[in-house]
């Protein structure tokens, strides 16, 4: 997404929030997800708000396909609430359990990253732990080899939410206009400095940017090990010295001055494709391919990595512990991680976004359906994309997200 992910941005829940919910965990029931024939069952004829990113026309197309699929096979009606911002339908959740409603929440289903999964774990905002590792699909996903499938931004999920796509970011450059890029952020300086005004990065707290601060603060901090754990905060304006220092550097040279920033990454990546910036990134590494397959960017593009590793993650989707749908949203949480919706979902010509089953140990049938995909012109090959950067602990994210707006956003 991860979101992972996916593009959203972070919460924040007030210290007396969290004491207020972690005082008050209480969820209503949940269906038995062992009893897996009494939850289809129960799902029939249910509406499941699923409360996620809006922002690209791609995925929104797979999620209105998703809905289709499960309202033929389970009478299950998807209605796809267009999020810009998950910090909002975490607020809502909050405010619903605020106000005392334990039932008949407004959010069934939410495609959220790691802080706001973190925010709403703590405060016991979700459905009871364990439903994801019992749905149906759950043996398929590839625990062994991804990890992050379990773990998001270094918080155990412990079954609280369900992976459905596996992220790590990518750079994309027009070869008819930069044929060599830069693959070291000391290279993409040097080229940012020499070319002005053709390198960008969405402005934080979008999650793209976001990312971006991350990848830098990862390869410049002096103790990687201190992103494992939670910010202190009488290191941290030494620890993101450096950061902020390549950034003043380079913010002269960007797009606009660096005085505006694309609002997002399809917005970033519709710069690269109008030709006034030579690079831009995504998070899913077959993102080019995908646009290029849409006619969103010309078939010159390709996809490069930083040496050394990028941010990688998974994205997931949660169950509030208030949902309405429970049942429904059970199932079509089983059915995003279905070998046919995920060969479907990691197809350029739809998404491209990587799979998060071991596709090895699939039916013959299914394996082919992955087997026969075409990944794209500019799609690395799994050992050309190089080795994954983890997430940083949640509350890194939100401290470099404020330190940038104090320091760069009223210029």
């Amino acid at each position: 997404m991860h979101l992972r992910l996916p593009p959203f941005s972070k919460t924040l829940l007030s210290a007396a929030a969290l004491a207020l919910m972690a005082m008050a965990p209480a969820r209503a029931e949940t269906p038995d997800v062992q009893k897996w024939g009494l939850v289809v069952k129960e799902a029939r004829g249910q509406t499941v708000y699923f409360h996620a990113w809006g922002g690209e026309p791609r995925i929104n197309a797979f999620i209105d396909w998703a809905g289709e699929t499960l309202k033929q096979r389970h009478d299950i009606t998807v209605e796809h609430v267009k999020v810009g911002d998950a910090a909002n339908v975490v607020s809502r959740i909050v405010a619903e359990k605020a106000a005392g409603k334990e039932t008949d929440g407004a959010v069934d289903l939410v495609w959220i990253n790691g802080e706001n999964f973190i925010s709403l774990k703590k405060a016991g905002l979700l459905m009871a732990p364990g439903w994801a590792t019992k749905l149906p699909n759950w043996p398929l996903v590839d625990v062994a080899n991804k990890p992050a499938v379990v773990t998001d931004f270094t918080e155990p999920t412990e079954g609280l939410e369900s992976p459905w796509g596996m992220a790590k970011l990518v750079f994309m450059h027009d070869t008819a206009t930069l044929a060599e890029p830069p693959t070291t952020l000391a290279a993409l300086a040097a080229h940012v400095a020499e070319n002005p005004g053709r390198f960008t990065y969405p402005q934080p707290p979008n999650f793209h940017g976001s990312t971006f601060l991350k990848q830098v603060l990862a390869t410049t901090i002096a103790e990687p090990g201190k992103l494992t754990r939670p910010v202190d905060p009488q290191t941290f304006e030494a620890d993101t010295a450096p950061l902020f220092a390549y950034l003043d550097a380079l913010h002269p040279n960007l797009w606009r001055q660096g005085r505006a920033f694309p609002q997002n990454q399809p917005a970033m990546r519709q710069l690269l494709a109008d030709g006034e910036v030579d690079i831009a990134f995504t998070f899913n590494p077959s993102g080019a391919s995908a646009a290029i397959a849409s006619g969103e960017l010309p078939d010159t593009v390709r996809t490069f990595v930083l040496e050394g590793g990028t941010i990688g993650n998974a994205h997931f989707v949660a169950i509030p512990f208030n949902a309405s749908a429970k049942a429904g949203a059970l199932v079509l949480a089983n059915f995003l991680i279905s070998p046919q919706a995920q060969a479907r979902k990691q197809d350029p010509q739809i998404w491209g976004d990587p799979t998060v089953l071991a596709v090895a140990r699939l039916e013959s049938d299914d394996r082919a359906r992955f087997e026969a995909l075409d990944l794209g012109i500019a799609t690395l090959s799994p050992e050309d994309l190089g080795p994954v950067i983890d997430e940083p602990h949640a509350s890194w994210m939100t401290e470099l997200e404020r330190a940038w707006t104090k320091r760069y956003a009223a210029q």
